[in-house]
């Protein structure tokens, strides 16, 4: 074989290795993300949010929902007008799934204007404890139910945004099922625990965390008009997510969280639209 035939022989085979290659990771300093965008339409997008409305389940304090169309399309079925579709929303902050700033029960911390966009695209990190919940609806996550997920999904990334799956979310949209509530008046339905958000926000600094439950303390806890737990994650200036949904179509470990919401100043809370990218 001639030198030049045999350079047009090696051209040929390194363009198709090239041609062969996955997609690679687009270089930061590119200044293309389109790539990305391009990569992620393969993956499955989990929808972690529950659709709100006047009656859904909600802490025992919120007052419902009022909706009032204010513009219709046609004449008569508006307040205001017609010629196109506008509504008012009355809602507390925290209403569906939402989102708790700091500044919801600590005074001086964070809003929800002050939460930076880079916290709400995370690693998630799913702890599954739905069938200890089934068998026990007061169960609440140990520190052996961490350490078993780490033991089989490696340490808890720095930054991540860790779920709480108990599948609490399948008693939506009854009020009823969700506070689970005996003779007496005390609700039962499962939980955090101290020991284990300490281990999550002081030893693995997470970025944020969230649950299926309308509130981060169980049921018993909450009974007594108490929120130790969900006072604590606050105080670490961090915020959380309740009612999620759908955890349980999502793994463990390897997915991206996206949690968004708008930007109202001095925010308390806010729905959010909550959804897991998974590959």
């Amino acid at each position: 074989m001639s030198i030049w035939k045999y350079g047009i022989f090696l051209v040929c085979l390194c363009s198709f290795f090239l041609i062969s290659l996955p997609v690679q990771a687009v270089d930061p300093g590119s200044g293309n993300l389109t790539q990305i965008w391009q990569q992620m339409q393969d993956y499955r997008f989990v929808d972690l949010t529950h659709t709100f409305e006047p009656g859904i389940p909600h802490w025992k304090g919120d007052p419902d929902e009022t909706v009032e169309t204010l513009y219709s399309y046609e004449p008569g079925n508006g307040t205001l007008g017609s010629g196109f579709y506008m509504q008012y929303y009355c809602h507390v902050g925290q209403w569906g799934t939402h989102v708790d700033p700091p500044a919801h029960f600590i005074k001086g911390l964070r809003t929800l204007d002050q939460i930076s966009p880079r916290e709400m695209i995370l690693p998630l990190v799913v702890i599954d404890i739905h069938e200890k919940v089934y068998q026990n609806p007061d169960y609440v996550v140990t520190i052996d139910d961490v350490k078993d997920w780490e033991e089989k999904n490696g340490q808890i990334p720095e930054g991540s945004f860790v779920a709480l799956r108990t599948d609490w979310s399948k008693r939506w949209p009854d009020q009823d099922e969700m506070q689970n509530t005996d003779s007496f008046g005390v609700a039962h339905y499962p939980g955090w625990s101290q020991e284990v958000l300490t281990y999550l926000y002081e030893k693995r600094n997470i970025t944020a965390s969230g649950h299926e439950t309308t509130d981060t303390d169980p049921g018993i806890v909450v009974s007594q008009d108490k929120y130790p737990l969900e006072t604590y994650i606050l105080s670490q200036n961090k915020y959380q997510v309740e009612l999620l949904t759908n955890l349980d179509q999502v793994s463990e470990v390897g997915a991206l969280i996206v949690v968004a919401f708008p930007k109202p100043l001095d925010g308390s809370g806010f729905p959010a639209r909550v959804f897991a990218i998974c590959p």
